[in-house]
């Protein structure tokens, strides 16, 4: 009897040991510590989930403030953010100001440990005016081993710092003095590409490795967005992924010109990355291939631009990829980092990898080898091109789930705070020519629906362990695009400063410089706000959200000044070409040098509003949804945010748009900041039904965090406002109840 019970629990035992080994016939995912938020988006699968349930749909009521952080380094101009989601390691929490400084806070109470700020201890940090406006959303924690104390990395423009966990100081030891320059180990000759390359989503760690995307500029000619490893002690290369295949790499010969990889750049990942630890891969999103709008010079599908790509963390070594739009014409980037969950899949579990993109699209793929769980169909769409074009002819469009967001905007769309507004707006709805979703860019103009922005945004989605239901915030805002034609000097009449502007600065800030709101400011009177040697900075070194251009220098970078300070500079003196040595080590570029090399470029970026600021499409604004990754079905989508001056009959809310992402709970409840209404709102996971809002000192347009200390659960967000128009904030926010 007892060799029998002794066999049968041998029996259980290897049963147990089978179920652990083999993932896809158990419940769960990757042993992580969902209790914990040690990792930007919570645990290095991005599934910013929490199984933490003392904070519950059933007395969310009690939340009440708890503490309150100020780094007191907001911009008083409103022009800086603070998009960080903090990591939280035993007791300590870690964040980031506006200025980049790093923050250690006792998580308890919010008070300072310690706090780095790299320009104190980094002089080319010092010597970049606009440090202080850099985004950085998130920091990446390394334990330490039997030689080394834990680290922390985290960006500063084009730079990953390392730090000192215990500290707070810079660990010189590591890479150059103490960090990364991501302009360098490339493979290409840093004179072939745009030097502005940085980072504003923080690298993983796997093992020893710390892997990094970049951001890179969105002009054609953009630094290539190649993935690299580096040892997370010494901070030496360990490996490369080149994003734009070199010769005898898999997917090369897709590429139509062989010499493509030496010219063009971007398909990089600046939205970040997830990672399976137990398999030991990496899940990569990418953008497109440069420049963004026109593709004549990128003749082809584009590998691997705009697409998830798989590789072996230890080696960069290719598994899969899947790409998710075709010779991208409208700056389709991957936003996010997928989601790592397991799903029930015809009858099976299945260990998934799901990836949102900015047309409003989940991909949802086995993770092992890139298997769609759900139909994918190549959809014919319109070869109606500027000439010299080359788009795609067909589309990859997954059957389920179905789009978070709209497809299409119609007429019966089309909104208006009043009878007037909305015939401005019809009228302005019309003069648009083309509507539908993948239209190769035009003359006569496109809507761009879901916006440039997505649909799916960096925030990314949350996804419930337990349930498999992903929660995904988007905006519902159209946007305009329309395309004319490049000139040049002689062609267009226009003087050096002015054509310099409509080469490097319209798309943005429009052609007669009043800009395209809060997010592209106008640039008329940028003379009264910036000194002559403020503006030659910021052109250089860019600011907030805009990227350098340090390729205009010399006369150019004269006649652009003097063109955004006193206006057209036709007749500049001759010594201003003499005094331009001034601004420069480098010899002034020729226009020849500066000329564009695509025939067409996009003229601006145009949300479409009323006069007031508001969408010109009907209500909601923003959304929040809720999908069911087992079935591909949507369950519920509510508003998300609220204009409280609006009253529209009809309409409960309004919802705004929304940046920053949400967190899910096992307590059954939704947290997301991310509206221009400046307020944390909780969310019951199974109804959609809003449950509880708390004002905020300023939009958190950030990912909120969930932590638990002595058996407290806290919910912690930072507010830092700064875009669309919002003010900025300094503040990180902590709720636990009381």
């Amino acid at each position: 009897m007892r060799r029998t019970l002794r066999i049968i629990s041998m029996i259980v035992i290897l049963a147990l040991m089978f179920a652990a080994c083999n993932p896809s016939e158990a419940k769960g995912d990757l042993n992580h510590d969902y209790s914990s938020w040690a990792h930007y988006g919570g645990t290095p699968d991005g599934s910013r989930y929490s199984e933490l349930t003392e904070i519950n749909k059933d007395n969310v009521k009690s939340l009440r403030e708890v503490w309150r952080f100020s780094s007191r380094d907001k911009d008083q101009n409103n022009r800086s953010q603070n998009q960080c989601n903090p990591i939280i390691i035993d007791t300590i929490l870690y964040s980031t100001s506006p200025q980049s400084k790093l923050l250690a806070l006792n998580a308890r109470t919010g008070k300072a440990i310690w706090i780095y700020d790299p320009a104190k201890e980094d002089s080319s940090i010092i010597t970049d005016p606009m440090r202080f406006y850099k985004v950085n959303r998130g920091v990446a924690y390394w334990p330490g081993n039997k030689s080394n104390g834990p680290r922390l990395f985290y960006n500063v423009g084009g730079k990953i710092q390392c730090i000192s966990a215990e500290e707070g100081g810079l660990i010189r030891s590591f890479g150059q003095n103490g960090h990364i320059d991501l302009s360098q180990d490339l493979d290409r000759d840093p004179s072939t590409f745009n030097p502005f390359v940085a980072n504003t989503s923080p690298p993983i760690i796997f093992k020893d490795l710390l892997i990094t995307g970049s951001r890179v500029a969105e002009s054609i000619d953009a630094a290539p967005g190649h993935i690299r490893a580096y040892n997370v002690v010494t901070g030496d290369l360990t490996w490369i992924f080149h994003t734009i295949p070199h010769p005898g790499e898999l997917n090369h010969d897709t590429w139509p010109d062989p010499l493509a990889y030496t010219r063009l750049g971007g398909a990089n990942a600046w939205s970040g990355m997830s990672l399976d630890h137990q398999r030991g891969i990496v899940y990569i999103p990418l953008g497109s291939v440069s420049g963004d709008f026109y593709g004549g010079t990128r003749k082809g599908d584009n590998l691997y631009g705009n697409s998830l790509v798989a590789l072996d963390a230890q080696t960069g070594k290719y598994i899969w990829h899947f790409q998710t739009v075709h010779h991208d014409l409208w700056d389709r980037d991957l936003p996010a980092p997928p989601n790592l969950l397991r799903v029930k899949h015809q009858n099976k579990w299945v260990d998934a990898v799901a990836q949102i993109t900015k047309q409003g699209y989940v991909f949802l793929f086995d993770r092992t080898d890139g298997t769609p769980l759900f139909d994918i169909v190549e959809t014919s769409v319109s070869l109606e091109a500027l000439p010299g074009e080359w788009p795609a002819p067909t589309q990859p469009i997954p059957v389920a789930p179905p789009p978070f967001t709209d497809q299409y905007f119609s007429e019966d769309e089309v909104g208006g705070l009043s009878e007037s507004d909305h015939k401005k707006l019809i009228a302005r709805y019309r003069d648009v020519a083309h509507k539908e979703l993948f239209h190769p860019p035009s003359q006569n103009g496109n809507w761009i629906f879901p916006g440039f922005d997505g649909g799916g945004e960096w925030g990314g989605a949350a996804v419930d362990q337990e349930h498999q239901i992903m929660y995904i915030n988007s905006s519902r805002l159209p946007w305009i695009m329309e395309m004319i034609p490049q000139e040049s000097n002689q062609e267009s009449g226009l003087s050096g400063g002015a054509l310099t502007y409509q080469n490097y600065c319209a798309a943005c800030h429009g052609g007669n410089r009043n800009g395209y709101g809060a997010a592209y400011p106008e640039l008329t009177r940028i003379g009264f706000k910036y000194t002559s040697e403020e503006i030659r900075s910021i052109i250089n070194n860019g600011l907030n959200m805009m990227p350098g251009f340090p390729q205009i220098q010399g006369l150019d970078l004269a006649q652009l000044t003097d063109f955004l300070t006193i206006g057209d500079a036709t007749n500049l003196a001759e010594n201003t070409h003499k005094e331009a040595g001034k601004w420069s080590n480098k010899e002034p570029l020729t226009p020849q040098e500066l000329a564009p090399t695509t025939p067409f470029k996009m003229n601006g970026y145009n949300r479409f509003l009323d006069d007031k600021g508001y969408p010109g499409i009907k209500p909601p604004w923003g959304t929040l949804t809720a999908i069911d990754l087992n079935k591909g079905v949507i369950n519920w989508q509510v508003p998300l945010g609220h204009h409280d001056e609006l009253y529209i009959d009809g309409i409960a809310r309004t919802g705004t748009e929304n940046y920053g992402g949400p967190l899910v709970t096992k307590g059954g409840i939704v947290v997301i900041g991310a509206t221009k209404d400046a307020k944390l709102h909780i969310f019951d996971a199974t109804t959609g039904d809003l449950l509880w809002e708390a004002e905020l000192p300023a939009p958190a347009y950030a990912t909120p965090a969930t932590y638990a200390i002595d058996g407290r659960q806290y919910i912690v967000i930072n507010c830092g406002g700064g875009k669309i128009g919002s003010p900025s904030g300094d503040e990180i926010v902590a709720f636990a109840l009381e």
